[in-house]
């Protein structure tokens, strides 16, 4: 859209030039008509060129609005899928670390009961 509007912007001042100059080349007027056409000339195609501008500025700010609420959106649910995903992995770490302690206070339980036959065996040795 902005190329095509930069497009129509060019060719609006580009057919103003050429008229102005044709005008001025081939004016049956006296100069002072002829400027008065030109400076009419030049305030509807300044007249075109803000409207286009306005035009343009409207549009440009739909879309950008249009952007950010779309980025929004997927960023929050990029945000609630990473926060699913987050929570599985807590969980998932939660139980492992049960496990390690399981495992843990059994090992300590058996370096005691090994610890304890090694004492009864230099005892009664």
């Amino acid at each position: 859209m902005a190329s095509n509007t930069g497009q129509t912007l060019l060719a609006l001042l580009t057919g103003a030039a050429i008229g102005a100059g044709i005008g001025i080349l081939y004016a049956p007027d006296k100069g002072s008509k002829t400027r008065d056409k030109l400076n009419k000339e030049a305030r509807k195609a300044q007249k075109k060129l803000n409207k286009q501008i306005q035009e343009t500025s409207s549009t440009l700010s739909d879309k950008a609005q249009r952007a950010r609420i779309s980025f929004e959106h997927k960023l929050n649910e990029t945000l609630s899928s990473a926060s699913y995903k987050a929570d599985d992995i807590l969980l998932a770490m939660e139980d492992k670390l049960e496990a390690l302690r399981k495992q843990n206070a059994k090992l300590q339980i058996d370096a005691q009961t090994n610890k304890a036959k090694a004492t009864a065996k230099k005892v009664t040795s």
